[in-house]
């Protein structure tokens, strides 16, 4: 049957769009189906959301040609520091990780969400073998004669030999595949935005945990921070609804004043918390990535690390696959996908929802337990080295992309 294009994906966030360059840039063809106007996805405003992202995330956007376009508009962390706060007494136990312990560079660089997202855009534009569809939902898929089908709402039908689903924890992909989440919610709230502040950072970042949940503080470019807040969530509403001037205090009650004094700048978010991971990663034809697939805590930034691994996964077995003239839709070629990113998932997905737990209450026996631990892996340099570069994203079965090497 005829495609109009190999490869399939709804969802034009982020995770959506590094697929298609990567794909395309190993002669795959795909198209790029989002619901949102490019006009509205191209906004250049700055708005305060940033990420956190790691060296292997890194080294994939700088092969695929992005970070080339964003590089001068990031901020490479040099340490990271992490305490144990306890209400009314400030932050104990420090634990500091620096990217010297490693020999690669920078454990992770900080970029704003606009710069990445334009940059991504504009590559997209400029590949012939990339196809956008912008303004425009899905409505049905089906999949026959060795075709995953989709039906847009505007009556438009397209075909490729699979569809990758990248459009969210409600994914309609997922949904219509009859691919099903397990997990729960938390009592907790993000709050998300950006701060001026009168003292350098010095490409520190912070995570101080909180009786109500982490609070983190990523160095932007410039004397700027970008803030992942996280609280309960009545609290968080009640801030999230003062004025400008009410959050600023209450940030200010958590934040303290070791960058000096603290202004707004950009929109405030808030977004509800929870864990879900998709019982299944694939279905016949389909394949899930990002927070399609798994939604963890911000606990570390690494939501959009752990999206862009499945996105490197994927794509590498979809083009070996390809170039082997095996149809990448197969079963089997999915299923590999699916063996390789399930393990990952599960232990962040663990891992983060277990030191929320532990760190998010102010028992006494769990806080001396907290410090013991701190206190023993600031004690033991092999295990600190392990730990940054596992946050760096350089342990385990590394995709090419994450490796620096093109597909």
């Amino acid at each position: 049957m005829k495609t109009d294009s190999e490869v399939l994906i709804a969802g034009g966030g982020l995770t959506g769009p590094v697929a298609a360059l990567a794909l395309a840039g190993a002669g795959v063809s795909a198209t790029v189906i989002d619901g949102m106007p490019v006009s509205e996805r191209a906004e250049p405003e700055f708005d305060g959301r940033a990420y956190a992202l790691s060296l292997s995330t890194v080294r994939m956007l700088r092969a695929i040609g992005i970070w080339k376009m964003v590089e001068h508009r990031s901020c490479p962390i040099s340490e990271i520091k992490i305490s144990d706060g306890v209400t009314g007494k400030g932050a104990t136990h420090f634990l500091h990780f620096q990217s010297a312990e490693i020999d690669e560079g920078s454990m992770g660089w900080i970029l704003e969400d606009r710069y990445l997202r334009t940059a991504l855009l504009s590559a997209m534009d400029n590949h012939d073998l990339i196809t956008q569809v912008s303004g425009a939902t899905v409505d049905a898929q089906t999949i026959a004669d060795g075709c995953a089908s989709v039906a847009l709402k505007d009556g438009r039908q397209l075909r490729g030999r699979v569809l990758v689903g990248c459009d969210g924890r409600n994914s309609g992909v997922a949904r219509r595949a009859g691919i099903t989440r397990q997990g729960w919610t938390y009592s907790q709230t993000s709050l998300v935005c950006a701060v001026s502040h009168q003292e350098p950072h010095h490409g520190v970042a912070y995570q101080t945990f909180l009786p109500t949940g982490p609070l983190a503080i990523l160095p932007l470019p410039g004397d700027r921070s970008s803030i992942v807040w996280t609280e309960s969530v009545d609290r968080a509403e009640a801030i999230h609804g003062l004025d400008d001037a009410g959050y600023m205090a209450e940030l200010g009650s958590v934040f303290g004043s070791f960058l000096g004094g603290l202004s707004l700048i950009g929109e405030r978010f808030r977004y509800p918390l929870g864990l879900s991971v998709a019982t299944q990663f694939i279905a016949d034809r389909v394949a899930l990535a990002g927070d399609s697939a798994h939604g963890i805590h911000p606990l570390a930034g690494q939501g959009l690390n752990l999206g862009l691994r499945d996105v490197a996964a994927l794509t590498e077995i979809l083009v070996d696959a390809h170039r082997r003239g095996e149809d990448m839709g197969s079963a089997s070629a999915l299923s590999r996908y699916q063996q390789w990113r399930r393990f990952d998932t599960a232990a962040l997905s663990i891992g983060t929802d277990a030191i929320n737990r532990a760190f998010s209450c102010e028992a006494p026996f769990l806080r001396i337990g907290r410090g013991i631990g701190l206190r023993l892996i600031e004690q033991f340099p092999g295990v600190q080295r392990s730990l940054i570069r596992s946050a760096a994203g350089l342990a385990g079965d590394l995709p090419r992309l994450l490796s620096g090497r093109s597909l």
